[in-house]
Formats: C-alpha cells, structure tokens, sequence
C-alpha cells in the first residue's frame, strides 16, 4: 500500500532514512524530538510537535511537548505550552488519524493564543506504544500552501509506528537508568547515615537526589515539629531542608495540613501528581512553580513527612514513571531513615544503661563508704582533747558532706542522661513514671497539640508543674488514680486531677505557692480545686507566645 501511494523514489528514500534515524538512539527525549523532525520532512510541514499526555498528569495535561518550526522568541511570547484540549485532544480520545483542510472550521478548534503563528491545514496521527496511545505527532502548514495528502497520512502512520517501537526500546533503558540512579541515591543517604552524619544531613541528601531524580527546579522535605505526636494532632507541616534555587526562603515556611495538597498527601499517605502546589509555602516564590509530585515517606505503618519536587510554571508535567521512582524512592530513603533512627536510639538505650549502672555503684558503694567514714569521725571527735585536733576533724567532716553532695549532683546529672534535651513528651511520661513507680496508683496520661513548640523555659515551667502536682498526690491524697491531661495551642493547658481525699483548706506555701509563682512569672494561671473525700485537680496555664 505504501509503495503504490508513494510514486517517487524520494518519498521512499525519505521514509527509509527517517526510520533509520528514529530507531537509532535509546535516549527518549532525543528519540521524540527526531519524529518531529522526520514527519516535518516528510511531509514539507513548516511546523511540527509531539505532545504525550501521561495518564497520571493531572487534567489530561501533556506530560511533555516537543516542538520545532517556532523560533524561541515567538514560543516565550505565546506563553504557556499547549495543555492538550480543543483539535491537539481529539486524537487521544479517538486515536485515528486526523487530516483537516481548515483546523479552525473543525467545532473542537479553541483557537491560538496570542502572538502563535497563522496555522490552517493539520495532520495529527496518534503513536501507539504496546496497544496505549502514548503521544500524538502534530503537523501543520505545508511549505508549498497545499493541503496534507492521503500520501502524507500515508507515510507519517508508517513513521508512527517505527517510533513506538523505537519510544518503547527508548522508555524501557530509561527506566532502568532511573533505577540505577534510585539506588545510588539511596546508597547516598546510606553512606551519610553509616558514616555517623547527623539528620538534617541525611535529609539534605535526600531533598538534593530527588531534585536530580527528577529533573525538578525545587525540592523541599516537610515534617512535623514533634515527631513523636499523634497523627491527628498533628496540623502543621515545616520545610526541614530544601535543595533548588528558593531553598533560603522554603526553609522553616509552614503548611496546614487541613489547608495544602501536601498536609493532605501527609494525612492519606497518598502520592500525587498535581498541577500546582496548593498553599505557597514561601511566600510568592511559589507563583513561578507549576507541576508538582507530592510523595509521602512512609515506613511501616506510620509516616513521617512528605517529599516534594516542583518544576516552573510552563515546562512539562511529571508522568506515571517519575511519580512511581519518587514513590519507591521516598519509601526506601524513609526506611533508611527510620533504621538509623532506631540505631541511633538503641546506642543511647546503652548509654543510659551505663550511666545508671555507675549511677547506682556511685550510691550504693561510694556514698555509702564515704558516710560510713563521716560516721566514724563523728565518734572520733568525742574522745579528742586537742581543739586543734577537733577543728580538723571536723574540717574533713564538712569535707566529707561537700563531696556526698557533689557525687548526688552527678548521680542526678547520669539519671537525666545528660547532652541534649529529651523532648518535653518523653520528659512528661519519665516523670510521672519516676513519681508513681513505687505507688499502687494508676495514671492516665495525655498529652496533645503543638508541644514541641514550646519555648525551653516553658518546657521546663511545664514539667515543673506536672512533677509538683504528681508529686503531691502520690504522697498526700491516697489516690487510686491520677489525670494527667497537657494540651498546647495558643496557650499551654496543664490539668492534673486525682481521686483521692482532697482537702479543705490548701496549704498557702510549699508546693502549691510555687506552682502560683511560676504561673505569674510566665503571665499565667493557677488553680486548686479540692473538697474534703472529693479529690483535687490542679488548673496550670499560660501563654505559648507574647
């Protein structure tokens, strides 16, 4: 059929050149910007594109447009590329051939924008990859004025099917280029936490690979403050690292979670493919950002943040298989993640293990020896005449006691594990458990909101109030439970409440004035609620800021 309708050995000459040009080369962007280079020269077309339109590009938008025939100046006055509506659609929801005399007399034509070239007669022939439509090749205005040709149809289907096979050999050493880059990737993160490197180190890595992975223009790591927080408490997401050109002004922006496709891609641990990042992070930095991937990073049952990339407002979608390597990506780094994370924990667990260990030799022999030698002295003190001798004994005594006092300090400082603080949760929890561990009683402990956010100060006012408040009801209300309930918004909320025998009248120093005092100095308040057999609870509050 070719041969008859092809009547110049041209023709047949051009058609066997284009396919051996087509199906020369594995690189896929290489590979599509040659189709259009060969159906412009079949055909005499002035111009030519091939649009591909990925299934899970939000809107039925192109994944990628290759064009030529357009000078670059013109193609920056007309704007945005095309979206694949109108005519540039019709071949992907029918994929035939589609050959029109006049594009603009067809009742699908949505015009051109401005400054795009006069454009009438058009040829459109869908390229078929394994039975799917991958992409349509689009070519208008021949050179000569003259309209497309049954001919022309003719040799660009013949050209459309050598690139499918040629886009399909092209996509396939594509993906496995990309799954050696994944892997190297996550060999990198490894490498960082192997290596002792710090968190922020690891996510740094991880924010840099993806944009590489990507071929995105900006990437950033969102996560919540406090880690250790109940899903559902959770409303606030916070870009830990960011790698790309606005990273200064993306790290330390926050996202609501309720308010952002990210917050909501955290919440369902659902990865997307978008158009646009919804909620701008950084203030208008973001109006130059269109198409966007939004991955989760999960691991085993929980998630424990999100990992976005995004590309400028104009260049081409994401498609299925970057969405895919950004998905198996995130998840792996995640893991890697976590099991440093653990790894790092379980060498602490030793660590604490060691130091109560010296802890507890420190109490049970050195203290113990060192009183046992202030005791003897004691009994020495009487039976000396010598006031001299007295007065030194006496000296080394008060000596003694200074350093019973110091070894206390330090067996205090090996409990509290020392170097960097715990977070206030964890804090919490000790607490109470170091206060009720050789009671009867039972405690419900809850804890919500934005607790990491918490200055230092009112971190430790806070503890403070829970230890003094606990405290008393162990010792004094006989309590068969206690309530601990601490919530942070606009305000930290400390409420602890018991069952025991309350009293009639508080007591107006000691413990309960204290709790008063700290409530003034941070511009608080402070309440006691007791009756006699009706148990007391305990109201701690103040601001988080101002």
């Amino acid at each position: 059929m070719i041969v008859e309708s092809c009547r110049t050995r041209d023709q047949l000459e051009g058609l066997v050149q284009a396919l051996l040009e087509v199906t020369g080369d594995l690189d896929l962007p290489q590979t599509l910007r040659r189709v259009v280079a060969a159906g412009r020269r079949l055909t005499g077309a002035r111009y030519g594109a091939l649009g591909v339109r990925d299934a899970e590009c939000p809107g039925g938008r192109f994944s990628q447009f290759v064009h030529e025939g357009i000078d670059p100046a013109t193609a920056d006055a007309i704007g945005e590329l095309p979206h694949g509506r109108g005519i540039l659609g019709l071949v992907f929801d029918d994929p035939v051939p589609l050959r029109l005399d006049d594009l603009h007399a067809h009742p699908a034509s949505v015009g051109f924008p401005e400054a795009h070239p006069a454009m009438r007669t058009f040829l459109g022939v869908p390229i078929l990859v394994r039975g799917r439509v991958f992409g349509t090749l689009y070519l208008t205005e021949k050179a000569d004025g003259d309209t497309f040709t049954a001919d022309d149809e003719i040799l660009v289907r013949a050209l459309a099917s050598a690139a499918g096979i040629a886009i399909d050999n092209a996509r396939l050493y594509d993906q496995s280029r990309a799954r050696r880059r994944r892997l190297e990737a996550l060999h990198d993160v490894s490498t960082v936490l192997l290596a002792g490197g710090d968190l922020d180190r690891a996510l740094q890595v991880v924010a840099d690979r993806a944009l590489e992975l990507t071929g995105a223009d900006q990437s950033f790591l969102a996560m919540p403050v406090d880690p250790d927080a109940p899903l559902e408490d959770i409303d606030e997401l916070t870009i830990v690292v960011a790698s790309g050109p606005e990273s200064a002004r993306a790290v330390g922006s926050v996202l609501p979670v309720t308010r952002s496709s990210a917050g909501r891609v955290f919440r369902m641990r659902t990865p997307t493919n978008s158009d646009q990042l919804e909620h701008a992070p950084f203030d208008r930095a973001l109006d130059a950002f269109g198409p966007a991937l939004i991955v989760p990073l999960r691991a085993g049952d929980g998630v424990t943040g999100v990992l976005v990339t995004l590309r400028r407002r104009g260049r081409s979608a994401f498609n299925s298989d970057q969405l895919a390597l950004m998905t198996s990506f995130a998840d792996q780094a995640a893991l890697a993640l976590r099991f440093a994370a653990a790894q790092r924990e379980k060498h602490e667990l030793h660590l604490l293990a060691d130091r109560d260990r010296i802890a507890r030799d420190l109490h049970d022999h050195v203290i113990q020896r060192l009183f046992a030698a202030g005791l003897s002295l004691h009994g020495t003190v009487d039976r000396l005449t010598s006031p001299e001798l007295r007065a030194r004994v006496d000296a080394t005594i008060d000596e003694l006691q200074e350093v019973i006092a110091d070894i206390r300090t330090t067996i205090f400082d090996l409990h509290d594990g020392g170097g960097e603080p715990r977070p206030l949760r964890q804090r919490l929890r000790r607490a109470v458990a170091d206060l009720t561990a050789n009671s009867p009683v039972e405690t419900d402990i809850r804890i919500g909101g934005r607790v990491a956010n918490l200055t230092p100060v009112l971190a430790d006012h806070t503890e403070a109030v829970v230890r003094e408040a606990v405290s008393n009801a162990v010792r004094h209300s006989g309590a068969a439970s206690i309530r601990v309930f601490v919530d942070v918004g606009d305000r930290v909320a400390v409420e602890i409440a018991d069952d025991g025998c309350g009293v009639s009248e508080p007591a107006e120093h000691g413990g309960l004035a204290n709790l008063a005092a700290r409530a003034d100095e941070v511009g608080g308040t402070f309440r006691f609620d007791s009756t006699v057999g009706g148990g007391t609870r305990v109201l701690w509050s103040a601001p988080v800021a101002g």
